[in-house]
């Protein structure tokens, strides 16, 4: 794509105002950030009259932490979306290859919006708005719903707090018009506690235990990542049986709260035997290229990738970028 496909958050709203029938998809394995994005703008949108369906490659429902943000049943599972749409709309997604099995999607549709925050977004739209500044896809959403004369009521407002706090990790990365933002939708009426507690510090009794497993076979490498510490934790299939996606996902909260590291890993094994792979840094250093050195993406903070080979075999190439890995700037 040419620069010329990066437009201004008034130019994707003239787009979206025109259009009569919406596709908006999160990336695979749905966070609050992507769906709650794509949620919010699929409830203006219909509000305006289109038709609008949201969904996500997979998995084939929307994680039970999630399900409160859908209050208009936009979701359709990945097998129900039309091949093609009068617009598609691709939300905190750094790169089709995200989409999973709906990537085919973007190139069928006449026009085609990115709308994401990550750096590391591959501009694969016939339309990008990208602003790698925002802490969220969220924040720029809020923007387009306002360009779109939008009211922002409850329902709206819960899809885009949700968003906000948990890529802010409770607000400790949030600049003061993210706050301002956040002031805005708890006025709307979202109870900010509540919605937090489902999202963030509400897990099954099963979870205890998956995590017992997992963090008892962690390692600490204090002379890795520079001489600033590296933790890495490995949940397997046998450990996450039984436990929900999200449960999973969650670990790499717990296991970056290692005062003596300043980057955190962790490898959750699929059913192919690949590793889906979490990285998270304290400040120091740029973990983001790490994962674009193995064909993901992410901040520089927080990033990930899939990888490939044992899990000793992953983690020793981590650990290998990690030695020269940029400073966090």
């Amino acid at each position: 794509m040419s620069a010329s496909d990066q437009v201004d958050v008034a130019d994707a709203a003239a787009l979206l105002a025109a259009a009569s029938d919406v596709t908006l998809l999160a990336h695979v394995n749905p966070d609050a950030d992507a769906l709650g994005s794509a949620l919010a703008l699929g409830l203006a949108l219909q509000r305006r009259g289109a038709t609008v369906r949201v969904s996500f490659g997979y998995p084939a429902e929307i994680p039970a932490s999630l399900r409160s943000l859908d209050s208009a049943g936009l979701f359709v599972p990945a097998t129900d979306v039309p091949p093609r749409s009068d617009l598609l709309v691709a939300l905190d997604t750094g790169s089709v290859d995200r989409l999973g099995p709906l990537g085919d999607r973007v190139a069928a549709a006449p026009v085609s919006l990115v709308v994401d925050h990550h750096v590391s977004n591959t501009r694969y739209g016939s339309h990008n708005l990208v602003d790698d500044r925002a802490e969220a896809t969220a924040v720029i959403v809020a923007r387009l719903l306002d360009a779109l004369a939008v009211e922002i009521d409850e329902p709206i407002a819960r899809c885009l707090y949700a968003g906000v706090a948990t890529d802010t990790v409770s607000f400790r990365f949030a600049k003061p018009e993210t706050h301002r933002l956040a002031a805005r939708l708890l006025e709307a009426g979202v109870d900010g506690a509540a919605l937090i507690r489902g999202l963030m510090d509400s897990h099954p009794f099963a979870w205890l235990g998956m995590l017992a497993a997992v963090l008892g076979a962690a390692r600490l490498e204090p002379d890795a990542a520079q001489g600033l510490g590296f933790v890495h934790a490995i949940v397997r299939q046998t450990d996450s049986a039984g436990v929900r996606s999200e449960e999973v996902e969650s670990v790499i909260d717990v296991v970056r709260s290692t005062a003596e590291a300043e980057v955190a890993a962790v490898l959750k094994e699929t059913p192919t035997g690949d590793w889906t792979v979490s990285l998270r840094a304290v400040g120091r250093l740029d973990v983001r290229s790490v994962a674009v050195r193995f064909g993901g993406g992410g901040h520089r903070l927080a990033a990930g990738f899939t990888g490939r080979g044992t899990a000793d075999e992953v983690i020793a190439g981590i650990r290998d970028a990690l030695a020269t890995a940029p400073a966090a700037t």
